[in-house]
């Protein structure tokens, strides 16, 4: 006889169980459940290649066209035109024009269009959206034109026709991100107590910061490439070295006011790039 105990007929050894005439058996309770796979560390926000690439050929470009520019056969107009500290006047005057008017649109444009996103305000929502096509959908030049013949010549027109330009992207995108936010999550944040700023500031904007930040991104570029038309108001900016090269035939001058427009163009692009993953809040990254 075997001393291994056998189970008594009609009885089922212990942990085995019947369901519809099939027999099964529970799984071990000393086994523990598999551990969770371990999750790989978050990587940096920002890689080498986003932090290092643009500047390499923005500094290429700007060396390449100062060689270039060396090496030109230069008269008195085009020495007049580019000496002086006449290009890094009129790059600092640009550089003033684009930071000024991007403060100004955000702070109408964000407020404004969390405004226009609450119950009561949410009828206006078409007539400022008109509005704000409007400023977009004139050309630029000629609303810098009607704003020099109100308000005369100066940076101040040149400045409110630069900002009614980028008020539009900075505004729509503002609204559509509070829009696009989950109802049962703003629900889920009003039934544990929080109050409607707390929700507004802890739930809705935070959700909608990606948003918020890619328009503030397509503000920032237009108003540089619009600065450029400040010098047809007398606001000043790099649209001095262009206009000057044009109608005085004079290349390096053209080349110069052009090149550095773009390199800030870019410039600023990057930066806005970077400052749209450093505050995008950490749960909303998405794992590439």
């Amino acid at each position: 006889m075997s001393g291994t105990a056998r189970p008594s007929p009609g009885r089922r050894p212990e942990g085995e169980h019947e369901a519809e005439g099939l027999a099964f058996r529970d799984e071990d309770d000393d086994a523990g459940e598999a551990p969770p796979p371990p999750r790989a560390a978050a990587g940096p926000r920002i890689g080498w290649r986003k932090l290092t690439f643009l500047p390499a050929v923005l500094i290429a470009v700007l060396l390449a066209t100062w060689l270039w520019y060396r090496q030109a056969d230069l008269d008195a107009l085009t020495r007049n035109a580019l000496g002086n500290g006449q290009v890094s006047k009129a790059l600092w005057q640009h550089i003033q024009l684009t930071v000024i008017s991007t403060f100004f649109v955000l702070i109408i444009a964000i407020p404004l269009g969390i405004l226009l996103t609450r119950r009561a305000f949410r009828k206006a929502t078409p007539f400022a959206m008109a509005f704000a096509n409007m400023g977009q959908a004139t050309p630029a030049i000629g609303l810098l034109a009607l704003l020099v013949i109100w308000l005369g010549i100066g940076r101040r027109a040149a400045l409110i026709g630069i900002i009614a330009y980028a008020v539009l992207p900075v505004l729509s995108n503002t609204i559509a991100g509070l829009k696009a936010n989950d109802p049962t999550l703003l629900e889920a944040a009003r039934g544990i107590g929080m109050s409607p700023l707390g929700v507004l500031t802890r739930v809705e904007i935070p959700l909608a910061v990606p948003l918020i930040l890619a328009g503030v991104r397509t503000a920032l570029v237009l108003n540089v490439g619009t600065a450029t038309l400040a010098t047809f108001g007398g606001g000043g900016g790099l649209g001095v070295l262009i206009t000057t090269g044009i109608t005085s035939q004079r290349m390096p001058v053209l080349v110069l006011g052009s090149v550095l427009t773009v390199a800030l163009a870019l410039l600023v692009d990057w930066l806005a790039s970077l400052a749209e993953l450093l505050l995008r809040p950490k749960g909303l990254e998405v794992d590439t």
